[in-house]
């Protein structure tokens, strides 16, 4: 007979949004084991399994810790009820969590005193840790925004929702029906509780134990703060809201460049900061892509991406914002992960309304490897060169056309191209010879395209490369020096001769534009973010053992000008959770994103 051998969560704690998928494992009749359902709809050896979900509401109320939102909480903050904060952040579990916190937490108050200075009534929901799913005073009955006619939660069909039990000052009120559940707003602060149980396909009747498990509180999901669009052109370009409220005006465009942290790589091992339920995959995908579909960005390049996450996840969740995908997956290494097996990769997106795709090119740095070593390494350090050389790294590079109109430009009937490059140059920070040739033959291979079409250039990515290094200062001068630290580390001489490490692309870093600044408002913030030296952000990687750029947006400054650049996050902010990624940002890495308007063309 089918019996139930093991059920558990794969995440310790439930998040509003994200969804439960226990791990069931059965043992067929033929006593082989598995993890595949079981439906009504398709019984085995007439049995089949039946799965219940409960929210436990206690008559007792219960708050939770707005900082550590797996917590109880056991103090209240009475300066925000005074000022009206949203009662869910005045919570805190202890003395220790709230003067820990006070420094952010005293933002609150003087926000919530100048909007009530200013408007004469307090702003609603300024103040944002979490987001609207969070707010709210916690109801400990039944809320009344559940309907009492019926609830769908997973793939199970309509279904009366007024099914209750009372046991012990608890109240179970049953909210799914489905193995997967995805939990609301209205079970926040409540254990949910999961049922799993034989049932004879014939009568309908249970047969065996029923199998339970509990889950810790539901936790509402913390949600990133809000990015501003900083304009760095001088004056403040006359944009207007789109219908679906990006930002944009006549003839701009926006790119948004990030590393999304694959979820091979996002172990507790290398993340011991991080709680286990905030590096979960369930809860990451969910909160990168409000992350992502927020900015509206018209092109997305996103480095890290699962060739599983790109195809299942990915690219049909962005397809509803309207966003075509294209991929190139990293050529050769396969990561195994409980069976299944991951490769990441790069992943563009544009929205389909703004461009349309002309073509795609793939650059496998693996073939140039082979290439290089059959024409310059004798075959007996062959194996060894290519043991150097191959990282399995790729290049994503796409020409589209834009569907807007250029405004101002000389020459308006005349097609609008761009090309855009996006890539992640993954090279031990050791094989210095290594990531300078990837990023020199990415550039080689640009130019070829430049040589062919006078066409804007973006190169977007993760280039492992500090503000400084060889890699990033043949990308921002066009040339490397020839006593430049870094070249001393070349054993198979792909460097030389030094002269050949050189470029024409007018190539300029985006966000060296906050550098040059004027005086004005938010300014000396953005600019305090920046490291003078260099004219590069401070950080786009935070860990607990690193903290510096690796990120960069470069474009050709013959054929665009920067409007405006996403809003730079300070260090402070984030060592609040120790380092990224964190309950808040889901990835180790900082999105970048710039708008960008096309010169007007000179006849030539």
């Amino acid at each position: 007979m089918l019996s139930v051998l093991r059920v558990h969560l794969p995440s310790d704690i439930p998040i509003v949004g994200c969804e439960l998928t226990p791990y069931v494992l059965l043992r067929r009749p033929d006593k082989t084991v598995t993890t595949d359902d079981v439906p009504e709809s398709a019984p085995l050896d007439g049995h089949f399994l039946r799965y219940k979900w409960y929210r436990i509401q206690s008559d007792k109320k219960v708050a939770v810790c707005s900082i550590h939102p797996s917590e109880q909480a056991t103090l209240q903050c009475l300066g925000c009820v005074k000022a009206k904060i949203p009662v869910t952040k005045s919570y805190h579990c202890s003395p220790k969590c709230f003067s820990d916190a006070w420094q952010h937490h005293r933002v609150l108050h003087d926000r919530a005193a100048s909007a009530v200075n200013e408007n004469g009534n307090e702003e609603e929901e300024v103040f944002g840790r979490f987001n609207s799913s969070g707010s709210g005073v916690l109801n400990t009955s039944l809320s009344g925004s559940v309907s009492s006619t019926s609830l769908t939660n997973g793939s199970a069909p309509l279904y009366p929702a007024a099914v209750t039990q009372r046991s012990g000052g608890e109240t179970w009120f049953e909210v799914g029906r489905s193995k997967t559940y995805t939990p609301t707003a209205d079970d926040i602060g409540h254990v949910l509780k999961f049922e799993c149980v034989v049932v004879d396909a014939e009568s309908k009747v249970p047969v065996g134990h029923v199998n339970t498990i509990l889950t810790s509180r539901v936790i509402p999901a913390p949600s990133p703060s809000p990015r501003r669009l900083v304009p760095v052109n001088g004056v403040d370009v006359m944009g207007h809201m789109d219908s679906d409220g990006r930002i944009s005006s006549s003839g701009t465009f926006t790119v948004l460049s990030y590393n999304i942290l694959s979820d091979v790589y996002a172990t507790s091992e290398s993340y011991s900061y991080c709680p286990s339920w905030a590096l979960s995959w369930p809860y990451r995908k969910q909160n990168l892509l409000r992350e992502i579909v927020g900015y509206r960005a018209d092109i997305v390049c996103l480095q890290e991406v699962q060739s599983d996450h790109f195809e299942e996840f990915f690219a049909p969740e962005l397809d509803k914002h309207g966003y075509q995908a294209l991929y190139k997956r990293k050529t050769n290494e396969v990561v195994f992960t409980g069976g299944a097996q991951a490769i990441d990769g790069c992943a563009t997106f544009f929205r389909r309304d703004r461009f349309s795709h002309v073509k795609k090119y793939e650059v496998e740095f693996n073939k140039a490897a082979q290439s290089l070593t059959d024409a310059m390494i004798p075959s007996n350090q062959k194996k060894s060169a290519l043991n150097r050389l191959v990282k399995d790294n790729v290049a994503l590079i796409v020409v589209l056309e834009a569907k807007f109109s250029n405004q101002g430009a000389d020459n308006p009937g005349k097609r609008q191209l761009l090309c855009v490059a996006n890539t992640h140059v993954n090279v031990h920070q050791d094989l210095k010879d290594v990531k300078l040739w990837q990023v020199h033959t990415l550039l080689k291979g640009l130019e070829k395209i430049a040589a062919s079409a006078d066409i804007p250039m973006l190169v977007c990515g993760d280039f492992s490369s500090i503000p400084g290094s060889a890699p990033h200062t043949l990308l921002a001068m066009g040339k490397v020096d020839p006593s430049h630290p870094d070249l001393q580390v070349d054993p198979l001489n792909i460097l030389r001769p030094l002269s050949k490490l050189i470029h024409q692309l007018p190539l300029v870093s985006a966000y060296s534009s906050f550098a040059r600044l004027g005086v004005g408002l938010g300014m000396e913030q953005q600019r305090r973010r920046m490291d003078p030296t260099t004219n590069e952000p401070l950080f786009t990687n935070c860990t607990r053992d690193f903290i510096g750029t690796l990120d960069y947006i470069f474009y050709t400054a013959d054929s665009l000008t920067v409007e405006s650049l996403l809003e730079l996050l300070d260090e402070e902010s984030l060592r609040k959770d120790t380092a990224l990624p964190s309950p808040e940002w889901s990835s180790d890495h900082i999105a970048l994103l710039a708008e960008f308007r096309c010169k007007p063309r000179i006849r030539r």
